[in-house]
């Protein structure tokens, strides 16, 4: 009890310190406990949504593509009406609908604006069914009744001001369709992203399917008292089970989320591995506020000592001083992590992804996990310096208070960390002269952790001669005070390594993915560079999206061209002359001018002939690995069409990143093996100025596309900004969750010279008593922090580089061979951290300022 009491009024002795390490605490397990609420809450929107719009049992094409992905023939796979009134007169059944969806489809409205989600989310058309009426109200209007109408959703009318009696165009693979809308219909459950437009039946079996008669799926609900199960038995009795899938709810919901849950848990765990770092970035805080608690109560502890403490109670004391602390920042971490799980929702509906707070999900675990973390982590941290309180002597009552710790780094910890550096060094040389990527990404794992390790460690001796230099550089200009500053960032070497270590860790992977990012886009350029020899480039703006016939007709039609290339993909399974089957070989069918458009070196043979009647290429490394050459027959099995024997023709050089590893074969002969309307619809097309039109041919193209905002021209300046922007935008999202560990690396620093100006008032007092002024004061710990966080952003930064060479040379494996440093970024990031120093030290030096000289010299 006596421990308790002690710990208690030590806590709030020092509540202002401790608050600025629970606030690390608070940003930790708020992110932590923000995530988890965040994803559960969006893994429960979707599981509604599904369980709302699946009927009690389903049945689909067996050859159908799994839920969410689009058929490369641009229209989904069907089953004939027939099978509607066949399951319907099966037992069990109350009721059976056909039913039409497709997702490859763009709908625009009368100024040719794309109405699609902006979120990534898909456009879903179909017709309207009974079974939506279990997912959705009619609002406003009423359901489409011909050709010339067309009901969306209520969601995606808001979003774009639409309203009953406008004009949108349908563009799907069978061609355009131009109706008006008639209704409005609105979720019952919360729609996360998807844009909805309905037809009536025939209109959606014509212009989705390209044919009357069919339906995607059927819908079949259950007579009273029957299960899904039982249903789900005896439909597949009475249906040719070989030809259909049959699911019941639950398993069609399953399907649809495994989907979505692939996204969702990569979303998930990269932010609980940010969150993991700024834990590990609170540590060094949570350290360095009980070791100077601990040197600044040096006299306290030495009293407790003398009069009959033990040790273990000196221990326990600080160690329920961390687990006060670890409970109450956890306790107001989880309180803010639901409230950042909200203000993600916020924002992800301003990027077009709704999320309703109706259905937030507070899992009992979410809490349990956030607790234990914050608490776990506090209380080890807290161990060390609990360890060394427990240590102080009843003899250190005679010392002053305050006494700083020795500020020689012992050379155990020297010859340690130089180890653990060496150790780290050698990996990451290692893993940069790996044959093969997967095998070098071991040893770059193992050398980032090993050196990161090795830098804290050796930071105390590191800092003794980087503070050296960069005062030299910064603070001798400033005369005494300057040398002060020095000085005090020198006193200590211990608790200035785990300051700059803290930032360290943040800013060290910000210059990994800095020179990664860099070194992606530069090599990406370089290999267009030299492999595009096509002048513009046509892909699709989102996924799921082919190129449509009528958007080829028009692409055709461009003036100024000098040829058009289309490229198509298909899978096949490929017997080798071995006999081995291979299944679902990617193949690249193009146009014979693709071999000018993209350059290829061959191994053997030349790749022209790969576009030769039944003929092929494939990869080196498919080659070597399948014991294949020049001249082989190689049998493939094409995806909804017949077997072709294949001469392979030419084996393609694997050493870019541009089509690594493509099979190429020319479209009129994957024409003799696929029927026309099995026929996948074009990925993306090239094309080529005559000589001297280059201007007006990339006029001529835009303008032959501008019906179709659902494709992009660009030229091959327009292809690099875009990869560039598309890598920058990754990588500012990255830095916005470094950001976090950075949040709580600043918090260190003022937490540091807050700590170090109680610790030094005696001597504060006595400055300001032989004549340094209060301006004086103020400048000498704003340098101090400076030096500091300067100290931190070099090892970062140095780190961080070293890091990214090495990941770049095994990029270089897989084709990315150009190094680039960004030298305006790293320059940018030391620089802000002179800054982040000057505003961590605005409050510790404030507060010194206004110190009352005679208090100050009085204080012991």
């Amino acid at each position: 009890m006596t421990v308790l009491k002690t710990s208690m009024r030590n806590f709030f002795a020092h509540k202002g310190r401790m608050a600025l390490s629970a606030v690390a605490v608070v940003l930790s397990v708020a992110f932590v406990c923000g995530t988890l609420v965040f994803s559960d809450t969006m893994s429960t929107t979707f599981d509604k949504l599904f369980a709302a719009t699946s009927a009690d049992v389903t049945v689909t094409p067996k050859s159908a593509e799994d839920a969410g992905e689009a058929p490369r023939s641009g229209k989904p796979e069907s089953l004939p009406a027939s099978v509607v009134q066949e399951a319907k007169k099966a037992q069990g059944v109350k009721s059976a609908e056909g039913a039409v969806s497709s997702q490859s489809v763009t709908v625009v409205n009368s100024e040719n604006e794309n109405m699609g989600p902006t979120s990534g989310g898909p456009t879903i058309a179909g017709n309207w069914t009974h079974n939506d009426l279990r997912s959705m109200d009619i609002t406003s209007g009423h359901s489409p009744r011909g050709p010339t109408e067309v009901m969306i959703d209520s969601d995606t009318a808001d979003k774009h001001d639409l309203k009953i009696g406008d004009e949108l165009r349908t563009i799907a693979a069978t061609g355009d369709h131009t109706a008006k809308i008639s209704g409005i219909a609105t979720f019952k459950v919360t729609n996360p992203g998807a844009a909805i437009v309905y037809f009536d039946t025939p209109t959606a079996q014509r212009e989705l399917l390209g044919t009357t008669g069919r339906f995607t799926h059927v819908n079949l609900t259950a007579a009273a008292g029957v299960s899904d199960a039982r249903l789900k038995q005896d439909v597949t009795t009475a249906l040719d089970k070989g030809a259909y899938d049959i699911k019941t709810q639950k398993e069609s919901a399953d399907d649809n989320r495994k989907s979505v849950g692939s996204f969702l848990d990569v979303m998930k765990y990269a932010m609980l591995g940010f969150a993991g770092i700024a834990f590990l970035v609170g540590i060094f805080l949570i350290i360095n506020t009980f070791s100077m608690l601990v040197a600044q109560r040096t006299r306290e502890i030495g009293l407790m000592r003398a009069i009959g403490s033990s040790r273990k109670q000196v221990n326990r004391s600080v160690l329920v001083e961390a687990l006060l602390l670890g409970v109450f920042g956890s306790v107001l971490g989880v309180g803010a992590g639901i409230g950042l799980a909200i203000g993600l929702m916020k924002l992800m509906a301003g990027m077009g992804m709704e999320l309703s707070t109706g259905d937030l999900t507070v899992n009992w675990t979410t809490p349990a996990i956030g607790m234990v973390l914050g608490i776990v982590v506090t209380v080890l941290a807290a161990y060390l310096p609990a360890r060394r309180a427990g240590k102080v002597s009843p003899m250190a009552a005679l010392r002053d208070a305050g006494t700083p710790a020795d500020g020689r780094a012992s050379v155990l910890r020297a010859v340690i960390g130089l180890v653990l550096t060496g150790a780290g060094g050698f990996a990451l040389y290692t893993a940069s002269q790996a044959d093969k990527a997967s095998d070098g990404s071991l040893f770059l794992g193992g050398g980032v952790v090993l050196t990161l390790i090795g830098f804290v460690v050796i930071g105390p001796v590191l800092a003794s001669g980087v503070v050296r230099v960069i005062s030299a550089v910064l603070l001798r200009a400033f005369g005494p005070v300057g040398r002060m500053a020095e000085r005090n960032a020198l006193r200590n070497p211990r608790r200035t390594g785990a300051t700059g270590a803290a930032l360290m860790i943040g800013l060290a992977l910000v210059a990994c993915l800095s020179v990664v990012g860099s070194s992606m886009v530069a090599s990406a350029t370089d290999e267009l560079d030299k492999s595009v020899g096509a002048d513009f480039i046509v892909q699709p703006t989102q996924p799921g999206i082919s190129i449509t016939p009528k958007a080829e007709e028009a692409l055709g039609k461009a003036k100024g061209i000098s040829h058009v290339t289309r490229l198509k993909q298909i899978n096949a399974d490929m017997t080798t002359p071995g006999g081995k089957t291979v299944d679902g070989v990617g193949m690249s069918a193009a146009d014979p001018t693709y071999a000018k458009d993209l350059r290829r070196e061959t191994t053997g043979g030349t790749l022209s002939a790969a576009y030769g009647k039944d003929a092929m290429s494939v990869g080196d490394d498919f080659a070597k690995k399948h014991g294949l050459k020049v001249g082989d027959e190689l049998k493939l099995a094409f995806e909804h069409g017949r077997t072709a024997e294949l001469k392979l023709a030419a084996i393609t050089k694997d050493d870019g990143t541009v089509d690594n590893g493509a099979m190429y074969m020319n479209i009129t002969t994957l024409e003799k093996y696929v029927p026309a309307d099995r026929m996948p619809q074009n990925d993306i097309m090239f094309a080529s100025a005559a000589k001297g039109q280059q201007d007006a041919a990339y006029k001529s193209l835009k303008d032959s596309l501008e019906k179709y905002p659902q494709y992009k021209v660009m030229d091959q300046t327009d292809f690099k900004q875009t990869l560039k922007d598309q890598v920058g935008q990754l990588l500012n999202m990255v830095y916005g969750l470094l950001g976090l560990a950075i949040i709580v690396a600043i918090l260190g620093v003022v937490n540091t010279l807050a700590l170090s100006v109680v610790e030094r008032t005696r001597e504060i007092g006595l400055m300001r008593a032989i004549g340094l002024s209060r301006r004086q004061l103020r400048r000498m710990i704003r340098m101090e922090s400076v030096v500091i966080a300067l100290f931190g952003a070099l090892l970062g930064l140095g780190l961080g580089m070293g890091w990214g060479a090495t990941a770049q040379k095994l990029l270089a494996l897989e084709g990315l061979k150009v190094l680039e440093i960004p030298w305006p970024t790293i320059i940018a990031v030391f620089v802000g951290s002179a800054f982040v120093g000057l505003f961590a030290a605005l409050v510790p030096a404030f507060r010194a300022g206004r110190m009352n000289v005679l208090n100050a010299i009085a204080t012991e």
